[in-house]
């Protein structure tokens, strides 16, 4: 099968899809930096899917490494891009640092996919380059606005890069996901979103919390104009997410493409509440979590949802797994993450 490279493969999102693809039997080689990763995830791939996928540890930022890593991988047939710095709100604090993590790797990956005889593309996007959307659920025809974060800005600037690439580079071909909230773990329990310090994530803080890991759960704000004045975003399953970049993946490599460049939302096509979440959590685990409301976060949008109708009809592919699976995954792996 076809040698298909993940960038930050140790990663959440592309743990669960390093396991999708050894289950459809591609070769996988993972690229990751360990920055917010750990190395004991290529144990839980190899034993979830029986087979230890090919793995270097590299630094996307250095622009000669990767130019060795792709003339020793000179067959590589399909990347998968999910290195990237990821939290909307450490992003405000640190723009520079999102600027050069997010966007100079991009460049030196599509330079050296350009070498090839051809390429497919899988871009880790995100519902962020819509901003505060008009209209909800949120279509691909939305709008990209100005964004609300440097994080949400780096998303932006690199469907612009690979959108501008494609136009002259009629051998790349490239599909850039945007997804909207991924949440949950593996049924396994052997992989799951293990953040490194404090989680930036809503999910991660709530098991952290539930376990004793963190004192409390901040909300942050219950006055935006929603039914309980919580944000609202769409929580997708992680597994769901995962198969969707397969599928995605397939697409470009068997030709299916109407152009060099695509477009995808990824979510469930329903907006939850932070304290919808929090609810749902309590049902599944039985713990009742220890919550505070705080003051507004900057960069926080008010509600996203997505408008899935594309994914569905173009891609064959739709969410399956709901709220209350992904919670209860979520508990589990944070249980088996802290030996109870």
């Amino acid at each position: 099968m076809d040698k298909i490279l993940v960038t930050g493969g140790l990663g959440f999102i592309g743990s669960h899809t390093v396991v999708e693809l050894q289950n459809e039997g591609y070769e996988v080689v993972i690229v990751d930096n360990l920055s917010n990763s750990s190395i004991d995830v290529l144990e839980g791939i190899t034993s979830i899917t029986g087979k230890k996928p090919l793995f270097e540890k590299l630094d996307l930022k250095d622009k000669e490494p990767v130019e060795d890593f792709f003339k020793k991988h000179n067959n590589i047939k399909g990347v998968i891009h999910f290195a990237a710095s990821k939290a909307v709100g450490e992003s405000v604090q640190e723009p520079l640092l999102y600027y050069e993590n997010n966007i100079s790797t991009l460049v030196y990956i599509l330079k050296e996919l350009k070498k090839l005889p051809s390429a497919s593309f899988i871009f880790s996007s995100s519902c962020t380059v819509y901003g505060q959307a008009d209209e909800l659920p949120i279509t691909e025809n939305a709008p990209v606005k100005l964004a609300e974060s440097p994080y949400g800005n780096t998303k932006q600037i690199g469907e612009e890069i690979i959108r501008d690439t494609c136009k002259v580079i009629p051998t790349i071909k490239a599909i850039a996901l945007r997804y909207f909230n991924p949440v949950g773990s593996h049924e396994s329990a052997k992989i799951g979103e293990l953040p490194i310090g404090v989680p930036q994530n809503l999910v991660p803080f709530i098991t952290q919390t539930a376990i004793g890991i963190r004192e409390q759960l901040s909300v942050f704000g219950n006055d935006y104009p929603t039914p309980d004045g919580t944000c609202i975003r769409d929580y997708i399953h992680v597994v769901d997410l995962a198969k969707a970049h397969v599928i995605a993946l397939k697409r470009l490599l068997e030709n299916k493409h109407k152009s060099n460049y695509e477009t995808f939302n990824l979510g469930t096509g329903k907006g939850s509440s932070v304290l919808e979440v929090i609810h749902s959590f309590e049902k599944v685990s039985g713990e009742k979590l220890n919550y505070k409301i705080v003051g507004r976060r900057e960069g926080d949008v008010i509600s996203a949802y997505a408008d899935t109708k594309k994914a569905n009809d173009e891609l064959g592919w739709k969410s399956e797994l709901t709220l209350d699976d992904a919670m209860r995954s979520a508990w589990k792996w944070e249980q088996v993450v802290r030996g109870k």
